[in-house]
């Protein structure tokens, strides 16, 4: 009996392990299915816990910080969470498809369009500058120490403000230049007077000039001169003057020098007086000296009777009496008389009335031909 219930035992233990090996063999792809389900599950929970816990994110915006507590996971839902506005040309320190971490700094610099004409270019840029100066900087863009800029660097930018720069360069050219030659007089007591002699010939010198030419953005706009030099100096020309009055002996046989014509007639002279001063005398006693009793009134040095018109009074070195002359502005007169105050260059004219002559006062400036002996005759 006891060797048949162990044989039992031994068949019901081996039909039972054998059924479990079977059972397991044919659903071991369902427990996989299932155990990877179940990873899954824990996994986007342990997602979907994380994603909506609250984060603290530094957000720097134009330079002023904000902390942000969130429980947005992108950046770009953040941002709308915060009503923050990102243009396309503004600068943010991470893409706005990011995801953010508990501890993340995000930088947002925002700009503004501005149209920057400089280099023969005129172009929209954008920047975070609110100054000319500030903008320059931000945009990395340089002046020379010449260059001109408008508004001026303190200006206040906004939206499409114009800024206008213009380059300004300089060079220095050298060029040279005659140095004209001075004339100079000086007085020759051997020369007689109205001649002139060259004693030395002039001649140019040469400087060297430096001139500084100015151009904005390429085109010549100024050209100053900031120095000279001396190459060559130049020499002066050296005229003697003659100062030597000419001893003149004139008679009837003196040949004439030159032909004139003075108011509508045509005349030959030997002489000619320049600068001749003119007075006025009558018949009076205070012109001659002599009373209407007198033996000799009326008369002149000559003999002949004193005639308004003709007679004049003369230093007869100068001019001979009797000869004729012609007076600029007065006329032909003859030389008849003479007279004590009368003497070089100068001629008193004889008037009838006493008042005229001593209105007449003083005259300089006159110039004198002296014809000779014989009156011209209009033919």
């Amino acid at each position: 009996m006891g060797v048949g219930q162990v044989r039992d035992t031994h068949v019901k233990r081996s039909s039972s392990m054998t059924f479990a090996w079977r059972w397991k063999h044919e659903n071991a792809r369902t427990i996989s299915i299932i155990a990877g389900i179940s990873c899954g599950i824990i996994a986007l929970f342990f997602m979907l816990l994380y994603g909506t816990a609250t984060k603290s994110v530094s957000v720097v915006l134009n330079g002023q910080e904000t902390v942000v507590h969130t429980k947005q996971w992108v950046l770009g839902r953040l941002l709308d969470e915060q009503a923050i506005s990102v243009g396309e040309h503004d600068r943010i320190s991470m893409d706005i498809t990011a995801k953010i971490k508990n501890g993340d700094r995000v930088n947002i610099v925002q700009t503004t369009p501005i149209l920057v004409t400089a280099d023969g270019k005129t172009e929209t840029l954008y920047t975070s500058g609110k100054t000319v100066e500030s903008a320059l900087q931000d945009l990395n863009i340089s002046l020379g120490p010449e260059d001109k800029i408008e508004p001026s660097m303190d200006g206040a930018l906004t939206a499409m403000s114009a800024v206008k720069i213009v380059r300004v360069t300089k060079d220095q050219e050298e060029e040279s230049v005659p140095i004209a030659f001075e004339t100079v007089t000086k007085s020759d007591a051997s020369l007689l007077k109205g001649k002139e002699q060259t004693v030395q010939e002039g001649k140019e010198g040469t400087k060297i000039v430096t001139k500084e030419n100015v151009y904005e953005d390429g085109k010549l706009v100024a050209q100053n001169v900031v120095g000279e030099k001396t190459a060559a100096e130049s020499v002066d020309k050296i005229v003697a003057i003659g100062t030597k009055n000419p001893v003149v002996v004139l008679s009837a046989s003196s040949p004439n020098i030159d032909t004139v014509t003075k108011s509508g007639q045509s005349f030959a002279y030997k002489s000619i007086l320049n600068n001749v001063t003119l007075t006025a005398y009558s018949n009076d006693a205070a012109s001659t000296g002599k009373s209407s009793g007198h033996p000799g009134y009326g008369l002149t040095y000559s003999g002949t009777t004193t005639t308004e018109g003709v007679t004049i009074a003369v230093d007869k070195n100068v001019i001979p009496l009797g000869w004729w002359v012609y007076i600029e502005g007065i006329g032909f007169r003859r030389a008849e008389d003479i007279g004590s105050g009368v003497k070089g260059n100068m001629i008193d004219v004889y008037y009838n009335s006493m008042d005229y002559a001593n209105k007449f006062g003083m005259k300089r400036g006159y110039t004198v031909y002296v014809i000779g002996p014989k009156k011209p005759t209009a033919d």
